[in-house]
């Protein structure tokens, strides 16, 4: 099979991280028989450099003729003084909404040969967890009908919470379809105890998951009760969906339990197989170019690809067991290292795991 990627690079380690990816994915593409073509496009401030817009016609026009989109980081020290409607931000913003865009699904993985770097307490970890958030993206409070009023200690402002049957739908079919490739469980997260959109979210996907995918168990759990679980009882979880407030603190705090960003991948998703493919970590401008940064959250953004876009389950795991058999060797790039570990470059780490496919 033959499979068009555009690359957003973007700015800082981008280019960098990207080029790990690929590496890897050539790799899995000599052993498995298929054929990668990447094209790349600007974003993000290196868009700016060249084109004057942090998102260029030519970048959107692409992105929408490939199969799928890797994206390394965008922004960095030399544009924070851009305007707000010019910063290299709204690149990642505008792509999103060019592409319809409307879920984020953010795995938290925490690897058996990483579990020292988690800061919960090893009987928490100590099989390792994969928690992964399914976060409705276009919807919700943070796209709601807004105001203020008053004066003085009168002054007053308010935001809606506000949800349609469709909207809950879509975003419950992604989670269903991912839930179907792992262990068919999902836990809904919500506060129907308090809101109606939230007993409006629960009822829809119970309703939605007995009709159209009646192999998966659905449990409910308050939004408070979970944050605390995740603390408390990490392995618990598989697949979590939840609305775009939740799933924006949840995500965060579930990142935070495997203890090093460098190495959480995320995807946003449509209707289509066509997605965005992305680390969670920023451009980090000041370890650019000196092959510090480490690969393997954009080499588990470019797996993720090849088993939600591309329907590759085999070559989706290949590269998770590469890099697994690579931690458990040792090794280990500089946001990683421990002591008695073998520290590598970035270029290095992806060649390891690329050899290991």
């Amino acid at each position: 099979m033959n499979y068009s990627i555009a690359v957003l690079e973007g700015d800082g380690i981008g280019p960098e991280i990207c080029a790990g990816a690929i590496k890897v994915l050539n790799k899995v593409g000599e052993k498995y028989g298929h054929k990668f073509s990447f094209t790349r496009y600007d974003i993000g401030g290196a868009a700016i450099d060249a084109c004057g817009t942090p998102l260029p016609e030519k970048t959107v026009e692409g992105c929408l003729a490939s199969d799928s989109v890797l994206l390394g980081a965008v922004g960095g020290y030399k544009w924070d003084n851009m305007p707000v409607d010019k910063r290299p931000e709204k690149g990642l913003l505008g792509i999103r909404k060019a592409m319809g865009l409307y879920s984020n699904i953010r795995p938290a993985k925490l690897w058996k040969s990483l579990v020292s770097a988690s800061p919960l307490k090893y009987e928490a970890v100590k099989d390792g967890i994969e928690i992964i958030i399914v976060r409705e993206l276009t919807g919700g409070i943070y796209f709601g009908e807004r105001g203020k009023g008053g004066e003085g200690k009168d002054e007053y402002a308010w935001d809606t919470e506000k949800y349609s049957v469709y909207e809950i739908e879509r975003i419950m079919k992604i989670a269903c379809e991912l839930a179907m490739k792992r262990t068919k469980k999902i836990i809904s997260v919500d506060k129907a105890n308090v809101l109606e959109s939230s007993r409006l979210w629960r009822r829809t996907v119970h309703e939605y998951a007995a009709k159209h995918y009646p192999e998966i168990t659905v449990e409910d759990m308050l939004v408070d009760n979970t944050a605390m679980q995740i603390v408390k009882n990490p392995a618990q979880f598989d697949v979590v969906v939840t609305s775009n407030i939740f799933g924006d603190i949840l995500s965060d705090e579930a990142a935070q339990v495997t203890g090093s960003i460098g190495m959480l991948a995320s995807s946003s998703l449509g209707d289509g197989t066509r997605g965005l493919y992305e680390p969670i970590h920023g451009s980090a401008p000041d370890i650019a170019g000196k092959d510090l940064a480490n690969p393997i959250a954009t080499i588990l953004a470019a797996a993720m690809m090849l088993r939600d876009s591309f329907s590759l389950q085999r070559e989706y795991e290949a590269i998770e067991k590469a890099v697994e058999s690579v931690l458990e060797d040792g090794y280990r790039t500089a946001d990683i290292m421990e002591e008695g570990r073998t520290k590598v470059s970035g270029s290095r780490m992806a060649e390891l795991i690329a050899e290991r496919i």
